[in-house]
């Protein structure tokens, strides 16, 4: 008897305490939400901030990491930077209207009942708990990632078929350099869930970064797969098409530049490295931009200086004509230019930013009597 009546007092016991914490809580949003001001944009703003700080780190990560090129990595910040600014000047949230207290507690008091109605069907209050320590995607988060790898990696140990721990760890070990076990991790989340295009190009991704520039006869079959699988995948393309490239292949290279260039929307930041790739696949490897580019420099820059010689301008396009002869690496020019703004305008206060970019070269005022 002593027994039974234990078996049945707990249960009675459980539901009482969900009974009356369902209550405190109903009474806590009733008191928060009974016709007081409340901070409704503090905490959106900390995560909207939270949010484009961690996209910055994954930027600069994949920039130390190789995945991003300089030009692309700038180009991902400046579109980063963009959307900060798009979210800073959207319109704020309109202010909440009150509801009344009669509609709130009919809607409190649906939601609590609701909520143990259901909990008795789909509940398992008989169930032990888990501890958040063996939570894989929670462990993850530790500001120590050496530590939450091996915390990660000793529960594989014990239950190696976890398949969220093998999906967390995958990526954690590509952030460490650590990319065999990157590879072998994607090919257990494959083994697991099934192979996809994404995860195919996961582990390719692994396997070449292993391979430090020599390239995989195995990421290239995934790569290969990814792509047939999945017309819409870009990211198997780029790799193909790089690949490729390496290999001097440049009919297939310039083939996977130009599908992933039909899939771009036409603002993604490996857009202009995929047209620069595609143009130098069709010129058989041979790298003409940067010559177009150059040229196309200084065309532009000379314009400039032959309408200023002959008709004068702002300061500020001298200043620009004495930049651009900076970049340019042509300091004679940069400084003949300087003599002739300074000559155009002779008050120094005039002459303020181009004084500084001029004597920071180590251009010198009046350079031609020097």
């Amino acid at each position: 008897m002593p027994r039974l009546a234990d078996k049945r007092l707990g249960p009675m016991i459980f539901w009482s305490i969900a009974i009356a914490v369902t209550a405190i809580a109903c009474a806590a949003l009733f008191y928060a939400a009974a016709g007081r001001t409340v901070n409704e944009t503090t905490g959106e703003m900390t995560d909207q901030n939270r949010h484009f700080r961690l996209a910055l780190d994954a930027i600069e990560a994949d920039e130390r990491n190789g995945k991003l090129d300089a030009s692309q990595a700038l180009a991902a910040k400046g579109e980063l930077a963009r959307e900060i600014l798009r979210n800073k000047a959207a319109p704020g949230p309109a202010p909440a209207k009150s509801l009344g207290q009669a509609p709130l507690l009919s809607g409190l008091a649906v939601t609590a009942a609701l909520s143990l109605v259901l909990y008795a069907f789909l509940g398992r209050p008989d169930l032990p708990a888990q501890p958040l320590a063996d939570r894989p995607e929670l462990i993850a988060q530790s500001l120590d990632l050496d530590d939450a790898v091996a915390r990660i990696e000793a529960r594989l140990i014990e239950a190696p078929d976890d398949l969220r721990g093998w999906q967390v760890i995958a990526p954690a070990y590509v952030e460490m350099g650590r990319f065999a076990d990157a590879a072998e991790a994607y090919r257990r989340v494959m083994a697991l869930s099934g192979p996809s295009a994404d995860l195919r190009t996961d582990l390719a991704e692994a396997l070449l970064l292993d391979a430090n520039g020599a390239g995989s006869d195995e990421a290239m079959d995934q790569l290969e797969q990814a792509a047939a699988a999945d017309p819409d995948h870009v990211r198997s393309r780029l790799y193909l098409a790089a690949e490729f490239m390496r290999l001097a292949r440049y009919d297939q290279a310039r083939t996977y530049w130009q599908q992933a260039i039909n899939l771009a929307q036409g603002n993604e930041s490996w857009l202009p490295a995929a047209r620069q790739g595609l143009a130098i696949a069709a010129n058989d490897g041979v790298d003409t931009t940067a010559a177009d580019q150059a040229e196309m420099i200084q065309g532009m820059v000379g314009g400039l200086a032959d309408r200023l010689y002959a008709e004068g301008g702002s300061v500020e396009e001298w200043t620009q004509l004495v930049r651009s002869y900076l970049v340019l690496n042509d300091r004679d020019n940069a400084q003949r230019a300087y003599d002739a703004a300074v000559v155009a305008y002779p008050a120094a206060f005039d002459r303020g930013e181009l004084d500084t970019l001029a004597l920071d070269a180590g251009l010198t005022l009046n350079g031609d009597d020097q």
